[in-house]
């Protein structure tokens, strides 16, 4: 019997390194590939999608698949309703989820998957316009779609050139470029994307407003602007923010005092029992409005490398304060 080892060369370290980039080099000229081969039908292919009314429903087998899954999952995050339904599934009673105001793109490298080409007279009779994504031009699901968008390939990254990986890779970057087309076509913007992404990071910096985060009522430190200097530290203690607002009988901002302003008093040997909050404020404070961003808070507070900032109305008003800790807190920062 023939030994394993003796069959095939033990793998080096320089062989794999090789075999990487080898994969690298023919996956980047797959999708490189695809840019001579992009003209009026890709935008054909972006008016289509534009003009249904329904949804885009993504088919695949096999590796295709799941790549389809993920075509699906980001055309349904940058504005395009869409979802994954399985060819398979679909000869099963799956085929009732698509009705005649979606659009099917049906992936296949080789266009002839057996159970897309089953269901495609059904597609066909159903009304549903088919956007076929194959490489191969003479291909069943080429000849009979709508449209057809090339993601031929000259050869696999694999070594057998049989597993798909080039092809799939090119499938991948055709699905991302329609996307991209879209959701410019569409305006979609960066708060758009957030609200599809409430759990994620962009989410929470892109939907957390300043009023949604930052300390109200009497949790506001703020004192008139003839305070005692006694009653304003008493203020600032109470309340924690490590600075308090000076404000007038209308809760209009006229100016803040802080800690650090506290310390830099201490160091030049001042007399503090005679002022007034008026006489040791900072006029003129950075605020930010309560229907900001809190992300914009945050970008405000790290320009002027201060710790607190107070939140304001349009006409100026005190409605409330934060600090670096409360977005830290909410996981703005």
């Amino acid at each position: 019997m023939t030994d394993h080892a003796t069959r095939y060369p033990a793998p080096t370290a320089e062989r794999a390194i090789a075999l990487a980039h080898e994969t690298f080099d023919i996956e980047a000229a797959a999708v490189l590939g695809l840019k001579s081969r992009i003209g009026a039908t890709f935008a054909r292919a972006v008016d289509m999608v534009l003009a249904t009314q329904g949804r885009v429903v993504v088919m695949g087998m096999g590796k295709s698949g799941h790549i389809g899954r993920k075509i699906a999952a980001t055309l349904a995050s940058t504005g395009t309703p869409a979802m994954f339904v399985h060819p398979a599934e679909a000869s099963h009673g799956d085929l009732g989820m698509i009705t005649a105001t979606d659009l099917v793109l049906a992936i296949s490298n080789s266009g002839e998957s057996q159970e897309l080409t089953a269901i495609f007279p059904m597609l066909k009779r159903l009304g549903a316009p088919v956007i076929a994504m194959t490489g191969n031009a003479q291909s069943s699901l080429a000849l009979h779609a709508d449209l057809w968008l090339d993601s031929a390939v000259d050869k696999e990254a694999c070594p057998l050139n049989l597993a798909p990986t080039a092809s799939t890779t090119a499938q991948l970057a055709l699905g991302d470029a329609l996307a991209v087309a879209l959701l410019d076509a569409r305006g979609f913007r960066a708060e758009d994307f957030a609200r599809s992404h409430p759990g994620g990071a962009l989410g929470r910096k892109l939907l957390t407003h300043v009023s949604d985060v930052m300390r109200t009522g009497d949790a506001v430190p703020s004192v008139a602007p003839d305070a005692g200097f006694t009653d304003m530290m008493r203020e600032m203690s109470a309340k924690g923010l490590g600075a308090t607002a000076i404000v007038d009988s209308e809760r209009r901002v006229l100016g803040i005092f802080t800690d650090g302003d506290l310390r830099r008093l201490v160091e030049q040997g001042s007399d503090l029992r005679s002022r007034t909050a008026a006489d040791v404020m900072h006029r003129a404070p950075f605020t930010v409005d309560t229907n900001a961003l809190a992300v914009d808070a945050a970008e405000l507070m790290e320009r002027n490398r201060i710790t607190s900032v107070l939140a304001v109305d349009a006409d100026g008003r005190l409605r409330g304060a934060l600090n670096s800790n409360d977005l830290m807190r909410a996981k703005v920062i």
